[in-house]
C-alpha cells in the first residue's frame, strides 16, 4: 500500500512486487508498518538454517529487513538508537535469502553484483538509511520485540513497528544503483 502526499511518499510494509516496481533509484520514501532487524550474526544463522532446510524465523514474503543492531531502550522508549549497518556485511548471505522471498533490505553502503543480480531477478529493492542519525531513526519506532535469536543480544531479530522511517532507494528492481551513479558522476567531473 502506498500513500502519496505533496510532501512525502509513505509506503506501508510489507511490500508487493507492484509497489517495488514503482520505486526508482534515488527516490526518497518513508516506511510505516512492520519491519525486522537482522545483522551479520542473524543473517549467518538464517543462512545456515536455510541450508539445513529449516524454516525462517519470520515470513519473508514482501518483508523489510533493516540491517541494524539497536542499542538498549531508554526508560519509556521502545528502542534505543537504531542506525543502519553496512549492507555489504550481509552480501554473502543475501542472494540465498532473497531467493527465499526476502524483498526489501535497508542498510548503508554498496552491495556486490551477486546481491544486485538477485534483487533484479526476484523484484527486490535495497534502501539506504541515514548513517549517523541512529537516535533520530529510533524516534520512528513505535514498538519493538525480539522474535528470534535472543542469545545474539543486539543482533537478535526484532520485529519493529515503524512510523515514517526515512530511506532512499539505493538499488531499484532494475539494478539501478545510486552509489554507482554517484561514482560515475564524480569521475566525469
Amino acid at each position: 500500500m502506498s500513500e502519496q502526499t505533496s510532501e512525502k511518499r509513505i509506503l506501508h510494509a510489507p511490500f508487493s512486487d507492484d509497489i517495488i516496481r514503482t520505486l526508482k533509484a534515488g527516490d526518497m520514501i518513508y516506511i510505516s508498518g512492520i519491519i525486522y532487524t537482522a545483522r551479520d550474526a542473524a543473517h549467518k544463522r538464517m543462512f545456515e538454517m536455510l541450508e539445513k532446510g529449516g524454516d525462517m524465523p519470520f515470513d519473508f514474503d514482501g518483508q523489510v529487513v533493516y540491517y541494524a543492531g539497536p542499542a538498549p531502550a531508554k526508560p519509556g522508549r521502545p528502542i534505543g538508537s537504531v542506525g543502519p549497518t553496512t549492507g555489504g556485511r550481509m552480501d554473502a548471505y543475501s542472494p540465498a535469502l532473497i531467493a527465499q522471498g526476502l524483498k526489501v533490505m535497508i542498510g548503508k553502503g554498496t552491495r556486490n553484483d551477486d546481491v544486485i543480480n538477485a534483487i533484479v531477478k526476484h523484484t527486490g529493492v535495497y534502501f539506504a538509511a541515514i548513517g549517523g542519525a541512529a537516535a533520530l531513526m529510533a524516534r520512528c519506532v513505535a514498538k519493538s520485540e525480539v522474535v528470534a535469536f535472543d542469545d545474539l543480544g543486539t543482533e537478535a531479530i526484532r520485529r519493529l513497528e515503524v512510523e515514517e522511517l526515512p530511506v532512499v532507494v539505493a538499488v531499484d528492481c532494475e539494478g539501478n544503483d545510486v552509489y554507482k551513479q554517484a561514482i560515475e558522476k564524480f569521475r566525469e567531473s
